[in-house]
């Protein structure tokens, strides 16, 4: 780990991020006291949730949409059969 006065911090502050970049830890001190640690970010190449597939959800038994439609038919909120779409 390399230790470095604030000063020393602000004047080469971009050199030293790249130490840290390349994996070193910077301890930063003022009036001889640590007052900060900069340490590498984790280096992980995760996807965006957005592009991570989803959770899928198998159960056994009838689908969802189907067991909402039969509990309608035995309450009697929809005809036992559904309407046809022959138009004529």
């Amino acid at each position: 780990m390399k230790t470095v006065t604030f000063t020393e911090f602000r004047k080469n502050a971009s050199g030293l991020l790249d130490l840290v970049e390349k994996g070193e830890s910077i301890r930063i001190l003022r009036h001889g006291k640590a007052i900060a640690k900069i340490v590498p970010a984790e280096m992980r190449e995760a996807k965006p949730v957005w592009k991570r597939p989803g959770l899928r959800l198998v159960t056994a038994g009838a689908s969802l949409g189907r067991a909402v439609l039969e509990e309608r038919r035995t309450v009697g909120k929809l005809p036992t059969a559904p309407p046809s779409r022959s138009g004529g």
